[in-house]
């Protein structure tokens, strides 16, 4: 048997190894971190674009609501609002259960409503009495800028 001989240019050899695996195995480290990171980074991206379209797209609608409010001990009135970024065009009201308390002589003078701006309200007289139920179910109908022909049905409380 030949005995063994290690030079300093093997040992050399051997720690150049060492160092190319090391720095190979941290490559590796480095790369899957940052694809990790490229990744959370579209997502991100992603996520930010849909928020930016759903702003947009709110941007173009408006939001009508409904509910009775109370005046003095006896009075009371229908308020119809737009809580929405932009103005409701062409705003119609239907009352799909019956109408048995909105004064309908008021109804026929304001409706259709030409445009309600936002923060905009329009009161309608509503007459209630014993028999009167309590809750109402109104449809609303307008067109924005979002769409042509927007509908929401409401169940405002006496």
């Amino acid at each position: 048997m030949m005995p063994l001989s290690i030079s300093a240019s093997d040992v050399i050899a051997g720690l150049a190894l060492l160092i190319s695996a090391y720095a190979a195995w941290k490559t590796v480290q480095f790369n899957d971190r940052q694809k990790s990171l490229i990744e959370s980074q579209e997502k991100l991206n992603q996520r930010l674009l849909e928020r930016e379209e759903s702003e947009s797209i709110s941007d173009k609608k408006a939001d009508l609501g409904a509910n009775f409010i109370k005046l003095g001990s006896s009075k009371y009135r229908l308020k119809i609002w737009n809580k929405g970024k932009t103005t409701a065009r062409n705003v119609s009201i239907e009352f799909p259960e019956g109408n048995d308390c909105i004064v309908q002589s008021d109804v026929s003078e304001k409706f259709p409503l030409e445009a309600l701006d936002t923060h905009q309200s329009v009161e309608l007289i509503a007459a209630v009495h014993m028999d009167t139920k309590s809750k109402h179910a109104i449809k609303l109908i307008w067109s924005d800028e979002f769409s042509q022909h927007n509908e929401k049905t409401v169940y405002p409380t006496l």
